[in-house]
């Protein structure tokens, strides 16, 4: 069972980056994937959630900025960030839970990293 996330890199202020998460050795239809990061010196929040009845999440902070999608058949979980700020810089990580988006997720990817400055 494996979470690779990739997709981060460096990005200007109002910027826009996709982040991926490739699941491998588990049938992700019946998972919720979330997005995750953190940054230094701060606790880990979530970002964006995509359930497995289809329904997604976003925390207040990314609403109208950040999106999330999935492709089951390949396996595949995407964030796309537009209108990125200096404060979405972090470790992103993506996780599935066997539920809900509340968890308990059960596999974490290793996370990739976004940083916004000019």
């Amino acid at each position: 069972v494996q979470l690779q996330a990739f997709g981060g890199g460096l990005v200007q202020p109002g910027g826009s980056l996709r982040l991926s998460c490739a699941a491998s050795g588990f049938t992700l239809d019946y998972y919720s994937v979330g997005w995750f990061r953190q940054a230094p010196g701060k606790q880990r929040e979530g970002v964006s959630c995509s359930s497995s009845d289809g329904r997604t999440l976003s925390a207040a902070s990314v609403k109208g900025r950040f999106t999330i999608s999935r492709d089951n058949a390949n396996k595949m979980v995407y964030l796309q960030m537009n209108s990125l700020k200096p404060e979405d810089t972090a470790l992103y990580y993506c996780a599935a839970a066997p539920s809900t988006c509340t968890g308990p997720y059960d596999y974490w990817g290793q996370g990739t990293q976004v940083t916004v400055s000019s």
